[in-house]
């Protein structure tokens, strides 16, 4: 009998073990992709001027469609009235480039079943929307060297300039909060490996991401021959006077990351695969 009872417990465990599968409790990835900048200076939507960003993050699955994750990302961005078909910007002439580094939390939704190592449920696309920091410091180039455009006030700040509405322009952070939206598409590749392809806008609080927001304050309010004098007008002879449309300030400047990735599956223990 208790042979039988031996047995008995033995095939039991035996079985419970072959179809055990790991639990998926998160994963780590790194990604890499192309950045693109909206604003001021590229308020048509031109796509053809990307830049480089890479990123990486960590993934906490709640279970098969939530999850969160935190993402840390590094992208340069830049954009030139000489890319426009508009005279107006042509003759503006103004230009920036500028490194972001950004950090936020995401929530992920996925819309399959996605569990790891199951041939049934190893692809969902997915939804994300998130909140994040990023930091940002706009410059030009100006004869050969660089020049960074905050710390010049090229629209007034520093002179404390009245606007068109009355306010008085203050200097702009160069730290702005961001609200990633986006979808994606994941594939389970094996027990430990996926792979990943997002594309995720990012509107921002900041409308200097490239140093142009509102009107011209003219050459008088700045040192001439400096930098500043130089970078506030860069048309040809400074033809733009105090009250001129330099930006658009209604709208805030954004960015959209599109991105492939792979990330490599944790897991806390094993447990027998629910039915579907």
């Amino acid at each position: 009998m208790k042979h039988r009872i031996i047995i008995v417990i033995f095939t039991f465990v035996a079985t419970t073990s072959a179809k055990a599968q790991f639990t998926h409790v998160g994963e780590f990835g790194f990604t890499m992709g192309a950045v693109n900048y909206f604003g001021d200076l590229n308020h048509n939507g031109d796509l053809t001027h990307p830049g480089p960003t890479v990123g990486g993050y960590y993934l906490k699955q709640f279970n098969e469609y939530l999850g969160m994750r935190v993402s840390a990302h590094y992208a340069h961005v830049g954009y030139s009235d000489a890319y426009s078909d508009n005279v107006y910007q042509q003759e503006q002439n103004l230009s920036f480039k500028t490194s972001i580094w950004e950090v936020a939390v995401h929530g992920d939704f996925n819309f399959f079943k996605f569990v790891p190592g199951d041939p049934k449920h190893s692809f969902t696309p997915f939804i994300t929307i998130g909140i994040g920091a990023f930091y940002f410091n706009p410059y030009t180039d100006l004869d050969g060297r660089k020049v960074y455009l905050q710390p010049l006030g090229t629209e007034g700040q520093n002179v404390s300039y009245k606007g068109y509405d009355g306010k008085v322009r203050k200097p702009y952070s160069l730290v702005a909060a961001c609200f990633p939206i986006g979808m994606g598409v994941k594939y389970n590749l094996s027990n430990g490996v996926n792979f990943s392809f997002q594309i995720i806008q990012r509107l921002t609080t900041t409308d200097y991401l490239d140093d142009v927001s509102t009107t011209y304050v003219g050459a008088s309010n700045f040192p001439p021959g400096s930098d500043a004098e130089k970078l506030q007008d860069r048309s040809n002879g400074q033809i733009f006077k105090a009250g001129d449309q330099r930006g658009w300030s209604k709208q805030k400047d954004q960015y959209v990351i599109a991105e492939i990735g792979l990330s490599f599956n944790l897991s806390s223990s094993y447990q027998c695969p629910r039915g579907d």
